[in-house]
């Protein structure tokens, strides 16, 4: 209530100064060019191996593809089981 009362003798109204600040719009060619983000850069990589293996790297044009198939025991909590396992690389041909 102490903010209120007209006992409150701190306060004081702000006046106007002597200059009256106006805003003033500024014409179109005036203004800044709007700033452009450069457009995001993705890495394409295509896809077109037939049998679905697509090499990190260019094994050359003779390269032939070596696979090794085996059965390794994985263990699981309902128990230890034995799948195929298949490891394959690239050889030059």
């Amino acid at each position: 209530m102490g903010l209120f009362s007209p006992f409150f003798v701190g306060a004081e109204a702000q006046t106007t100064g002597p200059e009256i600040r106006l805003a003033q719009a500024t014409s179109p060619e005036d203004a800044p060019a709007p700033r452009r983000r450069p457009p995001a850069r993705l890495r394409v990589t295509p896809y077109y191996s037939p049998d679905g293996v697509y090499p990190r790297y260019n094994p050359g044009p003779d390269a032939v593809r070596e696979c090794n198939a085996s059965y390794e025991q994985e263990y699981r909590p309902s128990g230890t089981v034995i799948v195929p396992h298949m490891h394959c690389y690239w050889r030059r041909g």
